[in-house]
């Protein structure tokens, strides 16, 4: 089972935050903080990677915040894990031993092709899924705990 960094799953809350208010004002960091139950010290070197990553802008100022750089729809999963951990493109394979990079032949010939098939799979389901997918499905959700009250 794949392990999920904790901070790239507050990068794709606060990305799906920003994707519900696209098209309004800037959201400040606080409030996106407490929208997605995310803790208040994490917020800001997460949304520094997004936007060091071209996700999203900011504004100063009274007024200012966060926004989405483009529109949901522009935006996969893969975008946002990029932005929080790198480029999906590094040599996963790489074992390193005080600080020296070691590969045994015999361990990448044998691994390697599983390895990339993983990758590949990986990046196909990530780029499938859109902010504007995750959008929609967060408001199924949403609608679903709306209680409802018959008289």
């Amino acid at each position: 089972m794949i392990k999920v960094p904790l901070k790239l799953t507050y990068g794709i809350f606060v990305a799906l935050e920003l994707a519900l208010r696209y098209g309004t004002a800037p959201v400040q960091a606080r409030v996106i903080a407490s929208r997605q139950s995310i803790p208040i010290r994490f917020i800001e070197q997460i949304l520094q990677a997004l936007k060091q990553g071209g996700v999203v802008e900011s504004l100063r100022g009274a007024q200012g915040g966060y926004s989405l750089k483009k529109a949901p729809s522009e935006f996969s999963l893969a975008d946002i894990v990029e932005a929080m951990n790198g480029s999906m493109d590094s040599d996963v394979r790489q074992m390193t031993t005080n600080g020296h990079t070691k590969r045994p032949i015999h361990h990448e010939a044998l691994l390697s092709t599983i390895w990339d098939r993983v990758r590949q799979a990986e990046l196909e389901v990530l780029n499938s899924v859109t902010l504007e997918t995750l959008t929609q499905q967060y408001a199924k959700l949403e609608q679903e705990q709306v209680p409802m009250y018959h008289i």
